[in-house]
């Protein structure tokens, strides 16, 4: 067996996987609360300790991988937004298992993309669907993460980054506007991350409200208190029930758009654009207005290279999981010299 593990701001997501055919096969997952546990080790002893059944015990998995926010060095990470230090040594002894990676959440999404059903992927921009090459990879969640998918004539090889920390490009009067208000209320700079994400989504949501001065009615504002912001922002701006709500996804949106042409821009992604993460599935009507794709595709003299890029919605919420199990199999084979994936090719 396998353990794979998505590692979030906000959740921890494991999921214990086997092979039928060649394809990675779900055994039992379920998702943490991040917040509520001291270590990464605590969430996956109480995963393991399950329901007390024989397939929940640790010692017959044979590797693990987490994805993890944040960069990975020699085994060792401090994650983005969880106040935890990840070693990969400390985790092989305290869990018992004998393969353990550590991967950035981003390159385990990645790796999941080949292991898709194609019902998983939604296309936005259909593009040149014969393009092949480097591709992109952007997930917007509790924060902003960004991939390079790079071809190397066979597959694509997910390479980290860190591209949502970099500093947000405001585009027009609106944005230039949100950029001063964000300068105002975070003291300084502002990143990609701080409008292209759940936090975004509610920076963008005040701005609108306490700067341009729109609407807040009574029973939106008794909603937001009540219930998750950006889950109600979302539903809202999906519905029609609130301009205030629409006009936040729309620059949202917008904001997305941009920064994904610019992610093609860099590594000339001309085998497509991946959206992941937790919000776009939830906003495709949004999406499918008109500004994700004007902003995205509005790059002067290169606009055409845009226009040419598919665009790809990832509607599968566990991507990086499937993505974290593939890694781990493949890396404890290189080991060990013994592929469950392969064996079970064989056995069928």
């Amino acid at each position: 067996m396998i353990l794979a593990g998505d590692v979030g701001g906000t959740k921890v997501h494991l999921a214990l996987y086997d092979f039928t055919d060649g394809r990675l096969h779900p055994i039992r997952d379920q998702k943490f609360p991040a917040h509520e546990f001291a270590s990464l080790d605590d969430v996956v002893n109480k995963f393991l300790a399950g329901d007390g059944s024989d397939e929940a015990k640790g010692g017959d998995i044979l590797a693990a991988c987490f994805g993890c926010p944040g960069p990975v060095r020699d085994g060792r990470m401090k994650l983005t937004n969880l106040p935890w230090t990840l070693d990969t040594r400390d985790l092989v002894k305290s869990l018992s298992i004998p393969h353990i990676s550590l991967i950035n959440d981003l390159e385990a999404n990645g790796y999941g993309i080949p292991e898709l059903a194609p019902e998983s992927i939604f296309t936005l921009h259909e593009g040149d669907p014969e393009a092949s090459g480097h591709a992109g990879l952007m997930a917007a969640g509790t924060g902003l993460g960004e991939a390079l998918l790079i071809w190397d004539g066979k597959k694509h090889r997910p390479i980290p980054s860190e591209g949502g920390h970099c500093d947000f490009a405001a585009r027009t009067d609106r944005e230039i506007a949100l950029l001063q208000y964000l300068r105002g209320t975070l003291k300084g700079r502002v990143s990609w991350e701080r409008v292209v994400s759940g936090l975004g989504i509610k920076n963008i949501y005040a701005f609108l409200r306490d700067v341009e001065k729109i609407d807040e009615p009574t029973w939106l504002r008794d909603r937001m208190t009540e219930e998750d912001p950006n889950a109600v922002i979302g539903e809202c701006a999906e519905d029609g029930s609130s301009s205030l709500c629409f006009e936040t996804m729309n620059l949202f949106a917008a904001a997305y758009g941009a920064e994904a042409g610019n992610v093609v821009l860099k590594v000339l992604a001309n085998g497509g654009m991946y959206l992941g993460g937790g919000i776009a599935p939830k906003m495709l009507k949004t999406l499918k207005n008109g500004n994700f794709m004007q902003a995205f595709i509005d790059k002067g003299r290169l606009s055409l290279v845009l226009e040419s890029v598919p665009v790809r919605v990832i509607l599968d919420d566990t991507c990086a999981l499937l993505g974290a199990a593939a890694y781990a199999e493949a890396r404890a084979s290189e080991y060990s010299g013994y592929s469950e994936r392969a064996a079970s090719l064989q056995s069928s």
